[in-house]
């Protein structure tokens, strides 16, 4: 996921390395806050992999300071991961946000909504956070009141995914005809 954001920000334009870490925690910083200790060594890796170059610019007023640049390989690598994503980038909402963060940078309508049918459709499999052996309970057949919270709030939200879901699909479909 860290990997993706850092090739998607970076695909609009290059930055600094301080305010692609700003971008990365805007996007994904109240689920998993990102820290330098984590986001310099998968640059360090992405660098490596020749999928982002380093350059130096001066220092307005301490030291220089290093702007990361997408290689043609990155923006291949990144065109790649969002047409093809893991399953679990699919089904896990955070990872799901950063991949629909940087769609996009996909030029192709059709990639784009087969992406989005693949989430469409593990929305539509019945689904809980509670069962009752292999059966999925509903909000309503729970005593629990936080629990039946979990699932009323899980249940909006799903509604207006799907529904956006599926207006996206159309337009993008009547687009790529």
């Amino acid at each position: 996921m860290l990997e993706l954001a850092i090739l998607g920000f970076l695909y609009d334009a290059p930055l600094h390395g301080y305010v692609l870490r700003k971008h990365i925690a805007a996007l994904t910083g109240h689920v998993r806050p990102v820290a330098e200790s984590t986001l310099y060594p998968a640059i360090k890796r992405l660098e490596k992999a020749d999928l982002l170059a380093r350059t130096t610019e001066p220092g307005a007023v301490a030291a220089p300071r290093h702007v990361l640049t997408l290689t043609d390989d990155g923006r291949r690598v990144l065109r790649r991961r969002l047409a093809e994503p893991a399953q679990r980038d699919i089904t896990d909402e955070n990872r799901w946000f950063t991949v629909l963060a940087f769609l996009r940078h996909l030029d192709d309508p059709t990639l784009q909504v087969a992406v989005l049918r693949r989430r469409l459709a593990f929305l539509e499999e019945p689904a809980s956070f509670f069962y009752e052996g292999d059966r999925p309970l509903s909000a309503e057949e729970l005593d629990d009141p936080f629990r039946r919270g979990i699932l009323t709030i899980a249940r909006a939200t799903s509604r207006a995914e799907l529904t956006w879901l599926r207006r996206t699909i159309d337009s993008l479909d009547d687009s790529s005809h």
